[in-house]
């Protein structure tokens, strides 16, 4: 199964202002806060996935930040950022977002039936929200369990052929963490 994960308020917080505490690392002119128990989690995904990043951001900031968090970058199978998502207009808020669209995924010989994405923003998933593993956004909390309920939620559903079927918009209460 393809899992790809998001970095920005999913795997890691970044800001300008230094919070309550050191950060984990600085990229530019940016603070980098690590989700808890995020080496954990990616120890777990390296493991029972195949994984692959794709970031709204920019591609050297991603690079930076992978280059970071992850003991093998190598191991990703693909690192997608900005320049492979779609610009998208609301109207409504006359605001500007990025949408990844799962069928550039598709393209390169992986099923949708076994792919997931883990993003903080559902948005960026209107297309595919079949595919798509909604985490709550991280701001930097010292205190944070998500990436523990959704190692927990991924043993539960990795071996599933056909993930889009599966109703993930509670995916918390299934594993006790909501």
């Amino acid at each position: 199964m393809l899992l790809i994960l998001d970095l920005d308020e999913t795997l890691v917080y970044s800001t300008t202002t230094l919070l309550d505490r050191a950060g984990d690392f600085r990229v530019a002119e940016y603070v980098v806060y690590q989700r808890p128990g995020l080496e954990h989690f990616l120890r777990f995904v390296a493991r029972d996935f195949e994984t692959a990043i794709w970031s709204s951001s920019s591609s050297g900031y991603a690079q930076e930040i992978i280059s970071h968090i992850f003991p093998n970058p190598s191991s990703l199978l693909f690192v997608w950022t900005r320049e492979r998502c779609t610009r998208r207009f609301d109207p409504e808020t006359r605001e500007s977002y990025w949408v990844k669209d799962l069928k550039k995924v598709k393209r390169l010989g992986f099923k949708l039936e076994q792919t997931l994405i883990v993003d903080d923003s559902p948005e960026k998933l209107e297309r595919n929200y079949g595919n798509h593993i909604r985490v709550d956004p991280y701001d930097g909390r010292q205190y944070d369990n998500e990436l523990s309920a959704l190692t927990a939620y991924l043993s539960r559903i990795k071996e599933t052929p056909n993930v889009r079927i599966l109703d993930k918009r509670d995916w918390k209460s299934q594993v006790g963490a909501a």
